[in-house]
């Protein structure tokens, strides 16, 4: 059969103005869109892109206050450093390629290079005002798209230097996205641990740091749950806090480059693994596995560098092979600074240094003592890897260079019912489906042999591939779908346990989710909606009139395949699972899954609320 092309003329040839590039293709400069459910969605990095052009002007020493105020929608940011040069506002938020920051002389070792980011925030916003105070003068400019709607004049003013900027991200692009508190305020958190002497104000809240990295250890590890106190280390352009944790197995990282959390490490993080283990050999002058070594280390890591390469325009993971483009490469910069200054401590602080002896010799206890039970398990599931009937997998992996990993996902559901209505109505392409039978082993308090020889939970460990470690991750998203009622609940809580006792960087790492799916279903003849709660069905039941169906969802199993797509498609609705910076992990379990059942029980009875049922308006 012979079939026509189309014609290729010129007639198809488009050129673009620089706002309808950023609004057809905004994931080139800012990744992913999301709804806000995942700490690098794009409506946080419009936020970063706008701080981070405060940030350097505090690095070059001007403005040592930065003001941030975010409601529902809207996000507004004032810094008092020396603001944008009046007759250049418009083509510094407007103007593409257009910037300060390709000045060496203006900015050094600054985060943003290429002019993309402010501009960015303006063309994916549907309001956007920008406003530049100047040795007492002030310029503000107002744009919708991108496009320039208003112009005020230059005026007086009596406001001190700086500049301040109000958006609001277009929910044509972001659809139906809302911010999540705690992914904000660990991303103004970090703005401090990393800017000693900078005062940010959130929403009136104070977030400061004196000690930098050591702060944010300090505040993101269980003060009881460290071996040894946390060592922090600090030349020019570096800086390194590390401890090891008495208990846990898993590496917990925090790396920096320019002040941007780089969450996917690179290039630096590799350095340090790899002189972790080259120093505390030599000093201990005995070949320890690197397991061993850095089994339960908690370290966080911040480098300052001319230039740096990132492997996105999101920043988040570091390509740089040079510091600068005459400096070390990045790998003998960070190396020969742990090699000095790690060994000189240890030297100097002998008490620490034999705690740090006795934790790697128990991490290699520990993995002797599995070692048995480990490789007799791994044999066992290796024959059922193949025909493992609890997982249905998809075709593109977390660990893969498909364009889609980051969407790959699984869910974790109980149950044959529910896993048959999300395996049957999911997409093979991104979404796997691993279906436990009933309620797992609470895992508080177990040692991981135990958790070994389970074979639920060890066949869980091998379909996300983290039996040996989290960096094989085979799934962006690891997402709970448990049924609305008390036994899903409870199975809710047991699997979040056997995460945050054995792989909390799962967690710290915005990895984890719940997955929402309707209570409610209200229809009419003609019109059908689904409702995630009591106000939707209210809401529902006033739109569609009084006379309407409404059916009651308990379990997943009792929605339909051909519903459960579209919960679980475009718009699937997660709930992240996120750590506040003042959680102390081990309080938190012992509470809720602890043997201390008179306090949870005194608990609940002060703290008990029932709501009725709204059954008419």
């Amino acid at each position: 059969m012979h079939t026509t092309t189309p014609h290729y003329t010129e007639a198809n040839i488009r050129s673009l103005a620089w706002q309808e590039h950023l609004r057809l293709r905004p994931g080139m400069y800012i990744g992913k869109l999301g709804d806000g459910s995942a700490p690098d969605d794009g409506i946080y990095i419009l936020i970063k892109e706008v701080m981070d052009n405060s940030i350097d002007e505090f690095i070059m020493g001007h403005g040592k206050k930065i003001e941030i105020k975010i409601t529902d929608h809207e996000v507004s940011v004032r810094d008092f450093g020396r603001g944008i040069p009046l007759g250049k506002v418009i083509d510094c938020v407007a103007k593409i390629n257009t910037g300060g920051k390709y000045d060496g002389k203006a900015f050094q070792k600054s985060v943003g290079l290429n002019g993309v980011g402010i501009k960015a925030v303006n063309a994916l916003s549907e309001y956007c005002r920008v406003q530049s105070f100047r040795d007492g003068l002030t310029k503000s400019t107002t744009f919708t798209a991108g496009l320039l709607i208003e112009e005020e004049p230059i005026t007086a003013t009596h406001e001190p230097n700086g500049t301040h900027i109000v958006f609001r991200p277009d929910p044509t692009i972001f659809k139906q996205f809302a911010f999540v508190p705690q992914f904000i305020e660990a991303q103004i958190a970090n703005y401090t641990f990393l800017n000693t002497g900078l005062v940010l104000l959130l929403n009136g809240k104070k977030y400061h740091s004196k000690n930098g990295l050591l702060d944010l250890l300090q505040a993101r590890t269980d003060s009881e749950a460290i071996a040894y106190p946390i060592i922090h280390l600090k030349k020019q352009d570096i800086e390194l806090s590390i401890t090891h944790h008495r208990s846990l197995s898993s590496e917990v990282y925090y790396t920096f480059v320019n002040g941007q959390c780089t969450s996917q490490g690179g290039v630096h993080l590799h350095a340090f693994k790899e002189a972790m283990v080259k120093i505390i050999r030599a000093f201990y002058k005995k070949e320890f596995e690197a397991s061993d070594i850095r089994g339960g280390l908690v370290a966080a890591l911040a480098i300052k560098m001319q230039e740096p390469i990132f492997e996105s325009q999101t920043k988040t993971k570091l390509g740089s092979l040079l510091i600068g483009p005459e400096g070390p490469s990045v790998r003998s910069f960070v190396m020969d600074f742990i090699k000095s200054e790690l060994d000189n401590f240890l030297h100097k602080n002998p008490t620490v240094a034999e705690i740090l002896h006795k934790r790697i010799l128990q991490s290699e206890r520990e993995r002797k003592e599995i070692a048995g039970i480990k490789r007799l398990v791994h044999e066992k599931t290796k024959k059922v890897h193949l025909h493992n009937k609890k997982l249905k997998d998809c075709h593109v992996h977390y660990t893969s260079k498909h364009l889609n990993s980051d969407k790959s996902t699984i869910f974790i559901t109980e149950g044959n019912s529910a896993s048959g209505s999300i395996t049957k109505s999911r997409n093979v392409e991104t979404q796997a489906v691993f279906s436990l039978r009933g309620k797992p082993l609470n895992c508080f308090g177990q040692s991981k042999k135990l958790v070994y020889e389970n074979e639920e939970l060890n066949l869980l460990q091998h379909a996300l591939n983290i039996a040996n470690g989290s960096d094989g991750l085979r799934y962006n998203k690891i997402v709970m779908a448990t049924d609305a009622d008390v036994d899903g609940m409870h199975i809710r809580l047991l699997i979040l346990t056997y995460f945050l006792q054995f792989f909390p960087e799962l967690v710290h790492n915005g990895h984890l989710y719940i997955l929402e799916t309707p209570l409610f279903r209200v229809r009419n003849r003609k019109i059908t909606r689904y409702c995630y709660n009591e106000q939707e069905k209210i809401a529902a039941i006033r739109s569609l009139g009084t006379q309407v169906e409404i059916t009651r969802f308990k379990g997943l199993g009792e929605i339909s395949p051909d519903e459960f797509a579209y919960f679980i498609g475009e718009h699937i609705r997660l709930v992240p699972i996120t750590l506040s910076t003042h959680i102390v992990l081990q309080e938190l379990l012992t509470f809720y899954m602890g043997k201390n059942t008179p306090e949870r029980r005194d608990f609940i009875i002060h703290n008990l609320r029932i709501e009725e049922s709204i059954h008419s308006i």
